[in-house]
């Protein structure tokens, strides 16, 4: 299933979308594949079952945690059935997690390899590397994760003149010249009056929240959203209520329903009503609905939090997110937040928006009382990535990174649809998740592409729907047109190998384009 859906906003042409189609994909697998995608998980629950009962007869060794003989009589402190699914099914392919990376994250790195004598339970290191693993996990869209020195003097400057840490709050002894001008510059770069960066992303989100909602008000939040806005918007006390996943029908009847009948048994009017959205899904490759979002917001007059950890740099002409995406106007969202972890090749976040709500957050927010302020050197590096972006160092090459990605992204998942494989989400994505469905899959899939010298990312249930086991793929502006080929041509061959290739929609007459310039006309 796909949707296609122009924009236009008031009858005028909304940017540079009106021209093109907003297409997602979600298909659905054959019912087939949904069958033995249960089948799959029930016999590995039944070999489960027979396993624990093995392990109480002493059958079979117990490696996990279990109580201690004098304690039986206590409350247990290991819920039995809740590491259930841990210890019998994630276990098996525990090897494909965490895996130690010894080099910059970049569009390769090297991995230390390791390997397990008790079926995943413990791991050693064997002391070899395995050099030069094209990386398609990590989130450094715009390829600012680098060990370039020319690149990086800045960064090595401030480093020597602040050093690694500041040890203080921003209320107090951490409020830095470097925080000031880094402030200034995202709120130019988002076209915002004003904004506040913090040192965690997670944070950003989780700690915010419950500054600017309460008991009395009511939270809207996508199905889908990241756990720290789920644990936000928990921590605000505020009533949340769920809407599918970019369902404007969705959203718009809880909106009536909330103006309608007010606050449960008193049907007073909500303090406030707030909608929590992201603008890139980060396991659906989905992107947000703002136009239709915005509209609805102004209508029943809520306000909206826009979540673009992943969009911010990642789309938009110049990188400024789905609201440049959209050819939309900042003031539009209430409450924009993103972070400095993935395209900017740092760490922390910030929130944008009117002076008066930073202001507010300055003297609220729960990370500015009490979390340690980012350090100097973070703050250099998003500062050089977001010049560069801006075009405030004299190049063009932000803007060429911006373009290169959307090149890779659309090239990539071109070439992932005529081979025949389910992929979710927008076009303009650079999340690009391929569904794997069945469990057994999920192990095979990553040491395979392993073995090629290609590291993934692979995802599998309670991450997911029970259903919709995936890899998750990562492009980069740092990927070259051959790595790509290269991650290609393994999914091609592997897809064949463990029969991945589900879609139903027919391949394109002409899997592979040239560019116009190898073309030679003749007389």
């Amino acid at each position: 299933v796909f949707s296609v859906l122009p924009f236009q906003k008031n009858g005028v042409s909304n940017g540079s979308l009106s021209k093109k189609a907003f297409i997602e994909h979600f298909e659905q697998a054959p019912m087939y594949v949904a069958v033995l995608t249960f089948v799959g998980f029930g016999v590995g629950t039944i070999f489960g079952y027979l396993r624990d009962f093995m392990r109480a007869w002493g059958l079979e060794k117990r490696n996990v945690a279990a109580e201690r003989e004098q304690q039986k009589d206590f409350v247990p402190l290991y819920q039995d059935f809740e590491n259930f699914y841990t210890r019998n099914l994630y276990m098996r392919i525990r090897d494909n997690w965490n895996r130690p990376i010894c080099s910059v994250p970049g569009p390769q790195f090297d991995l230390m390899e390791r390997v397990t004598d008790d079926y995943n339970w413990t791991f050693r290191f064997t002391g070899r590397t395995i050099k030069n693993v094209i990386n398609m996990g990590s989130y450094n869209y715009l390829g600012f994760a680098e060990t370039d020195a020319d690149a990086l003097k800045t960064v090595a400057k401030e480093l020597q003149k602040y050093g690694t840490g500041i040890c203080s709050t921003r209320q107090e002894m951490g409020s830095l010249d470097k925080h000031v001008e880094l402030e200034k510059l995202v709120a130019r770069f988002l076209g915002v009056e004003d904004a506040m960066v913090f040192g965690m992303g997670f944070a950003t989100n989780s700690m915010n929240i419950p500054a600017l909602v309460g008991k009395g008000c009511l939270i809207l939040s996508d199905e889908l959203n990241h756990t720290s806005l789920v644990l936000g918007a928990r921590l605000s006390g505020a009533t949340i209520r769920i809407f599918k996943h970019n369902n404007i029908q969705s959203l718009e009847s809880l909106l009536r329903d909330a103006i309608i009948y007010g606050q449960p048994r008193s049907r007073r009017a909500w303090r406030k009503i707030i909608i929590l959205v992201e603008g890139i899904y980060s396991m659906e490759g989905s992107i947000v609905r703002l136009p239709e979002i915005v509209s609805l917001k102004r209508k029943y007059k809520a306000y909206l939090y826009l979540d673009e950890a992943h969009s911010i740099g990642a789309v938009g002409a110049t990188g400024r997110g789905v609201v440049e995406y959209f050819g939309m106007n900042p003031d539009d969202v209430d409450v924009l937040m993103g972070t400095f972890t993935k395209s900017f090749g740092a760490a922390g976040g910030y929130i944008a928006g009117k002076k008066d709500l930073v202001d507010f957050l300055r003297t609220h927010s729960h990370s500015a009382v009490y979390a340690t302020s980012m350090c100097p050197p973070v703050a250099e590096q998003i500062i050089r990535a977001m010049k560069c972006l801006m075009g405030l160092d004299g190049t063009t090459q932000g803007l060429q990174r911006v373009q290169k990605l959307g090149k890779n992204t659309r090239y990539f998942r071109r070439r992932l649809h005529e081979m025949g494989f389910i992929i979710y989400g927008n076009d303009d994505s650079p999340v690009v998740p391929l569904l794997l469905f069945m469990p057994g899959k999920i192990g095979a899939f990553a040491r395979r592409m392993l073995e090629k010298n290609i590291g993934v990312v692979v995802v599998g249930f309670p991450a997911t729907p029970i259903t919709e086991s995936r890899a998750r793929f990562c492009v980069s502006a740092a990927h070259t047109r051959e790595m790509l080929d290269t991650v290609l041509n393994a999914l091609d061959e592997l897809g064949d190998f463990l029969q991945l290739k589900y879609s139903r929609y027919s391949k394109s007459a002409h899997p592979e384009l040239y560019e116009e310039t190898r073309f030679e006309l003749e007389d």
